[in-house]
């Protein structure tokens, strides 16, 4: 059974960073697209960027040129380097697959004061 388990959330002030991770077991994390999704209080749920399995990215363009996405598919984990954090990022943080093919995880906030 896959299991997602993201970590590295919390609170930190506009402007600042964090990192987040996403270990994904029981799947075969080299081969699949992940992606890091959010969703915040009231909205749907967004995928914000995503990377293959050979290492090309996207992102959404609300976090374009602040958010990276890498993978180490020897540790089956995908990361999130989130930059320039605004208010508006406050959110509760999902990876899973490109397509949200696995049961999705208990996420991490990240709330971003203003």
């Amino acid at each position: 059974q896959v299991q997602l388990v993201e970590s590295g959330g919390g609170l930190v002030q506009a402007g600042g960073s964090l990192r987040l991770s996403c270990v994904a077991s029981g799947t075969s994390f080299s081969i699949r697209t992940m992606g890091w999704y959010r969703q915040a209080p009231g909205k749907q749920r967004e995928l914000v960027a995503h990377i293959t399995s050979g290492g090309t990215t996207s992102y959404a363009d609300s976090v374009k040129a602040r958010f990276t996405i890498s993978r180490d598919n020897a540790k089956d984990t995908v990361y999130l380097q989130m930059n320039s954090l605004k208010p508006e990022d406050t959110a509760v943080y999902y990876c899973n697959t490109a397509s949200g093919l696995y049961r999705w995880g208990q996420g991490t906030q990240v709330t971003v004061s203003s």
